[in-house]
C-alpha cells in the first residue's frame, strides 16, 4: 500500500487563508511534502477584503488601507503588481479630505480654530493613550492630569472623556462665542470631539469606546509613513497572492458546518485506508478527512461557533481557547455610499464640489436636535465624496447604528440621510466660511439615485467586522487564540500520543499588535504555514 501524503485544508479565501496557501504552495519540496486545499464558504475569494463597483466607480465594501506603506507586506505587493498605479481616481487619493467642512446641527459652519484646536489635543490624547511622546504642546498640568487619567481608566473612552474634562479645567478665559444659535463654546467643542470618537469606533470597531481596552491600546503597533488606499483595489492583492496556486485548489462554496479533531490521540477517523485526525463536514453533506486544518474565519464566527449546541468544534474548544474568543472584543462596522442624482444641483452646478462634511450633532440628552434626524446617523462622522469629484457619497457606522442600517430599506435610508444632510447644508448659516462650503437652497433636499451598503454584521461567513482587545480581556487572548491544538503539554489532560498541529487559527484577530488589519491577517498566515513547514522539515 502506498503512503498517502499528509493533507493540509484551510478554512477560509481570505488574506490570512491565502498567505497561508501561497506560501505553503511555493516552499520547495511542498508539493512531495502534503497536499494543500482551501475550502471557502462564499462564492468569491477576499473574505472581508471585497473590491466592487457603483455609480461607475471602484469601492472597497471592506478593507479600504494599508495602513502605514512603511515595512507594509501589503504595501510591498501592491507595488509589485502595480496596483498603486490606475488612470481612474479613487478614494481620498487626491488629498481631498485634506480640508473638512465641520458643520454643527442646525446650519453652523464651525471656525476652524475650534475645530483645529480640539482635533489636536484629541490626538494627543490618543498618541498618549497609544505611548507615543506627546509633551510637546502640552501644559505640564494636563500631562499630569492624563497619567492621573490613564492610572484610572480600564477603557479608551473613559480616557477620553478625562481627557476632555483637563482641557476645559486647563483652557482659562476664553470668551464665548456667538452667532452659533443654541450652541456654547463648551458644547461645540464637546461635539466635535465626539465627531473624533465616532471616527475611533469605525477605526477599532469598538461600537462603545468604554469597552476598548486601554492598557492594550499602546501595544498595538502601527506602520509608519502615510495610509493610502490601492487605485486598483483591494482585490487586486488578493488575486495576486491566489494566482500562484494550482487550479482547483480553492473550492468555493464549501461551507464547513463541523470539524471534528482527536485531542486524546484516538486516531479512529477513518476513509477506506486513509487514517487522518481531522474530519470536516459541510453543508452539502459532503466531508474531507485532513492531517492539519488551518482555520481563518472570523472571531465572530469562532463566538458563535463555541456556544453551546453549536457543534462547529467537535469535542468542543479547550475552555483556555473558548474564554479567550469570549473576552475578546469583536464589532461591526459597515460603509454606506450613496450616489447623488445625475440631474441634482447643489445650488447652481455645485454637484462636484460636496465637501468633506464633518457634521457636530447636539448631545443625546439635548433639547435642540432635530426631530427628524434618525437616531441611526447621529454617531455618522462624516460624509464626503470618494474622491474629489465624484458623485459617490460614502459614510461610515459602526456599533448598533451599523447593525440599524443593514436592517433599514433603501427608502428609508434615502429619507434619514437626506434629511440630516440638508438640515446641515440648507441654512445660510455659514459665516465662518473656509471657502468649501455647500449650501443647499432652503426646502430643498438632496436628491440620491442609488443606495449600497456592507452587511458583515448580519453576513453568516463573518458577523462582524474586526476584533479588538476589549476591557476584560488582554493581547495574551490574541496569542492564546492563536495557538494550535492539542495543546503541546504534559499538563493538558491530553493524551501527547495525538498527532500534533491538527487545527492551527490564523486571521487578524490572532496576531497581538497587527489584530483588525489586512497586513496582520497576513503575518498570522505566514506564521501559520511556517509552523507546518518547520513541523515538516522544509525550509522557510
Amino acid at each position: 500500500m502506498v503512503a498517502k501524503k499528509p493533507r493540509i485544508v484551510i478554512i477560509g479565501a481570505g488574506m490570512a487563508g491565502l498567505t497561508a496557501a501561497n506560501k505553503l504552495h511555493i516552499t520547495p519540496g511542498s508539493a512531495e511534502a502534503f497536499e494543500l486545499c482551501v475550502v471557502e464558504g462564499g462564492n468569491r475569494i477576499g473574505g472581508r477584503i471585497n473590491t466592487s463597483e457603483f455609480g461607475g466607480d471602484l469601492i472597497e465594501m471592506g478593507a479600504t488601507w494599508i495602513h502605514g506603506i512603511g515595512n507594509s507586506p501589503i504595501h510591498k505587493i501592491a507595488q509589485e503588481t502595480h496596483s498603486l498605479e490606475s488612470d481612474q481616481p479613487w478614494e481620498c487619493m487626491d488629498g481631498f479630505s485634506e480640508d473638512p467642512l465641520t458643520i454643527s446641527e442646525g446650519g453652523y459652519e464651525l471656525n476652524s480654530s475650534i475645530v483645529k484646536s480640539i482635533t489636536s489635543f484629541f490626538n494627543k490624547l490618543m498618541d498618549f493613550a497609544q505611548g507615543k511622546p506627546v509633551e510637546e504642546g502640552l501644559s505640564k498640568e494636563e500631562i499630569e492630569y492624563l497619567n492621573l487619567a490613564a492610572k484610572k481608566a480600564s477603557s479608551v473612552g473613559a480616557f477620553l472623556r478625562q481627557g476632555l474634562e483637563a482641557y476645559w479645567g486647563c483652557v482659562k478665559g476664553q470668551e464665548e462665542l456667538k452667532g452659533y444659535g443654541n450652541w456654547t463654546r463648551k458644547s461645540l467643542e464637546e461635539a466635535v470631539f465626539a465627531i473624533h470618537e465616532n471616527t475611533q469606533r469605525t477605526y477599532t470597531s469598538a461600537g462603545d469606546l468604554l469597552t476598548l481596552d486601554y492598557d492594550a491600546e499602546s501595544e498595538y503597533r502601527m506602520f509608519p509613513g502615510e495610509e493610502i488606499t490601492i487605485a486598483k483595489g483591494y482585490r487586486s492583492i488578493i488575486e495576486s497572492i491566489a494566482s500562484v496556486l494550482p487550479p482547483g485548489s480553492i473550492q468555493l462554496g464549501q461551507k464547513v458546518t463541523r470539524i471534528q479533531w482527536q485531542p486524546n490521540g484516538a486516531l479512529d477517523v477513518e476513509n477506506g485506508h486513509d487514517f487522518r485526525p481531522v474530519k470536516l463536514h459541510f453543508s452539502d453533506g459532503s466531508v474531507i478527512f485532513a492531517d492539519h486544518v488551518i482555520v481563518t474565519v472570523s472571531l465572530g464566527v469562532l463566538k458563535a461557533g463555541t456556544q453551546q449546541g453549536s457543534g462547529m468544534f467537535d469535542p468542543p474548544l479547550p475552555t483556555f481557547k473558548t474564554e479567550a474568543i469570549s473576552r475578546l472584543g469583536y464589532g461591526v462596522v459597515n460603509k454606506l455610499f450613496l450616489e447623488l442624482s445625475p440631474t441634482h444641483d447643489l445650488g447652481g452646478g455645485n454637484l462636484n464640489k460636496f465637501p468633506f462634511l464633518q457634521m457636530a450633532f447636539h448631545r443625546p440628552d439635548s433639547e435642540f436636535r432635530h426631530p427628524k434626524i434618525p437616531w441611526w446617523m447621529r454617531k455618522t462622522s462624516s460624509m464626503c465624496p470618494i474622491y474629489g469629484k465624484s458623485s459617490v457619497l460614502l459614510s461610515w457606522f459602526a456599533g448598533k447604528e451599523a447593525l440599524e442600517l443593514e436592517s433599514l430599506e433603501d427608502e428609508e435610508i434615502i429619507s434619514g440621510v437626506s434629511t440630516t444632510i440638508s438640515s446641515f447644508l440648507s441654512n445660510s448659516n455659514s459665516h465662518h466660511g473656509n471657502g468649501n462650503s455647500v449650501e443647499i437652497p432652503n426646502g430643498r433636499e438632496l436628491e440620491f439615485h442609488k443606495v449600497l451598503k456592507s452587511k458583515w454584521g448580519s453576513d453568516p461567513l463573518f458577523l462582524g467586522s474586526y476584533s479588538y482587545v476589549a476591557v476584560g480581556s488582554s493581547g495574551d487572548d490574541l496569542d492564546i487564540l492563536a495557538m494550535p491544538l492539542p495543546k503541546n503539554s504534559t499538563n493538558n489532560g491530553y493524551n501527547n500520543s495525538s498527532p500534533q498541529l491538527q487545527v492551527l487559527f490564523a486571521g487578524e484577530a490572532t496576531h497581538r499588535t497587527h489584530y483588525s488589519t489586512t497586513h496582520g491577517a497576513y503575518f498570522s498566515g505566514l506564521r501559520e504555514a511556517n509552523r507546518l513547514l518547520q513541523h515538516y522539515h522544509l525550509s522557510l
